[in-house]
């Protein structure tokens, strides 16, 4: 009796070592939402950020004022600082700032303004730039002439 008690102690003892120490990780980190009242709230189906594991996927941003939910007035400078303005609010809502970004993707709609876009872009980073590509598309919401989406990851 001793003995089978003996076995059973050492079964769920083992049991408990393996679940704890050598059972893989989750497959897929949990997301969560992130929300700044400093942005502007999403004009769709889709949250101003998530976070999963390591990392912060920013949506893209045009320039939105979050206080009228109207586009700033001007052009590619004003929309692109009003863009990344947004962006800051959502990575400070994350925690993080522009030193964490890793990759963004620029959307505009006319490579005519890509320089006065690259920089404005070029003064909100102080360190190592981030991955980066830019496109031109045929058209944003609002009318908007620049969009610009980031990942960024937590250190």
């Amino acid at each position: 009796m001793l003995l089978l008690v003996l076995i059973f102690a050492c079964g769920v003892f083992l049991g408990a070592v393996y679940t704890t120490y050598l059972t893989p990780p989750a497959v897929h980190p949990a997301k969560q939402a992130v929300f700044s009242k400093n942005a502007p709230e999403p004009i769709g189906p889709y949250s101003q950020a998530i976070e999963s594991g390591d990392y912060v996927y920013l949506s893209g941003q045009i320039g939105l004022d979050p206080a009228t939910g109207n586009l700033t007035a001007g052009g590619a400078q004003e929309q692109t600082v009003r863009a990344m303005e947004n962006l800051h609010a959502v990575l400070s809502a994350s925690g993080l700032s522009f030193s964490d970004v890793v990759q963004t993707r620029i959307y505009l709609t006319s490579m005519s303004d890509f320089t006065t876009v690259n920089q404005v872009y070029g003064t909100y980073f102080n360190d190592t730039w981030p991955a980066r590509s830019t496109v031109q598309v045929a058209g944003l919401p609002k009318g908007g002439v620049v969009e610009i989406e980031m990942v960024a990851q937590k250190r």
